[in-house]
Formats: structure tokens, C-alpha cells, sequence
């Protein structure tokens, strides 16, 4: 953990209809100073939308060479590389040869996260899904974030539904691939 990152804990429900997935638990989240709260609700949504066993943050912002968040199985291998925000073309390109499966997922406009990747070599692209939410949706949910959160996600139809300490929004999860 960073100096001075400040603990956020989320006290988690979620239930993914799409994957089958029914779980509840408790995620201790370090922000670091200079991430954003904006940054850190993407990657625990990022979290959630992507809950399997093996799942786990890594070091965070200071991780060169890891991902926001990865998948592990049991012998150690990732399984899945999954970024937050804008990575650029070389992360991606690193991430998708030390992984099967590859995701960004992103609280900032997807058409301007993609563009610099037009064009550089990025391993498997056409494997790489770039996930989105409405605009103004991770404001909203931003607005009511404290140290200690109650969360409670649902997901059906790739149509999130999200309440976050007593306030409720909703986006569909909106999906592009890289290539």
C-alpha cells in the first residue's frame, strides 16, 4: 500500500444473472493520492463485473507490470489481465501475451481511449474488449462514495443495475473491441 492511500471498504452483494455468479463480499480498497475516486469505482466495478475465483487488485497504480486487477488459477497463471482507464498500446500488447483473456474497462469516453491505439501492435486486438458505461453514470455513483460503502450490484442482460449507499443508477455495459 502506498503512503498516505486512503482505505475505502466496500461491503459487497452482487449478482450477476449473465454469468451465474451470486456472491457477497467485503473488498479493502487503497486509494492511492493521486488516483481518482472516478478511477477506483471503475476498478471495482471492474472487480465485480469480472468476480472469479483467483481474483485479486494488484499493487495498484505504482504496478508496472500488472494490471489493475488479475485473474490467478490455481498454479499461479494469469488467466486474465484486466485494465482500468486509458492503457496504452504497449500495456495492452504485454498484457494479452501474458494472459488468455484481455479487458479494459473505462470511466472515460472509449472513443478517445481507443484512438491512440489505432494502428500499434497489440497482441490478439481482436480479442481485447474495451468496456464502457453511459456517460455520466461513474459520476453519479462517484457523488456517493464514502471510506465505508454498502454496494449492491446486479447485472442482467449486460445492463447494470447499481446501489451504492442508498442511491441507485443504472447503465448498460457497453462493449467494443479493440481491433
Amino acid at each position: 500500500m502506498a503512503a498516505g492511500a486512503t482505505i475505502h471498504t466496500f461491503a459487497v452483494q452482487l449478482a450477476d444473472v449473465d454469468r451465474g455468479v451470486y456472491e457477497d463480499f467485503t473488498l479493502r480498497v487503497a486509494r492511492h493520492p493521486s488516483e481518482t475516486d472516478a478511477f477506483m469505482l471503475t476498478r471495482v466495478l471492474a472487480y465485480c463485473l469480472e468476480f472469479d475465483e483467483g481474483i485479486a487488485f494488484s499493487e495498484g497504480i505504482s504496478s508496472t507490470d500488472e494490471p489493475a486487477v488479475l485473474v490467478r488459477d490455481l498454479t499461479g497463471t494469469i488467466t486474465a489481465w484486466i485494465e482500468v482507464g486509458a492503457p496504452d498500446a504497449a500495456r495492452l500488447h504485454f498484457g494479452s501475451m501474458q494472459a488468455a483473456r484481455t479487458v479494459v474497462y473505462t470511466h472515460r469516453d472509449p472513443a478517445k481511449v481507443a484512438a491512440p491505439w489505432v494502428g500499434k501492435r497489440i497482441h490478439r486486438s481482436d480479442e481485447i474488449s474495451l468496456y464502457s458505461f453511459d456517460p455520466g453514470f461513474i459520476d453519479q455513483a462517484v457523488a456517493a462514495l464514502e471510506r465505508r460503502n454498502a454496494m449492491t450490484l446486479s447485472l442482467t442482460e449486460r445492463r447494470m443495475y447499481l446501489e451504492l449507499n442508498g442511491q441507485t443508477s443504472e447503465s448498460p455495459i457497453h462493449e467494443q473491441q479493440v481491433a
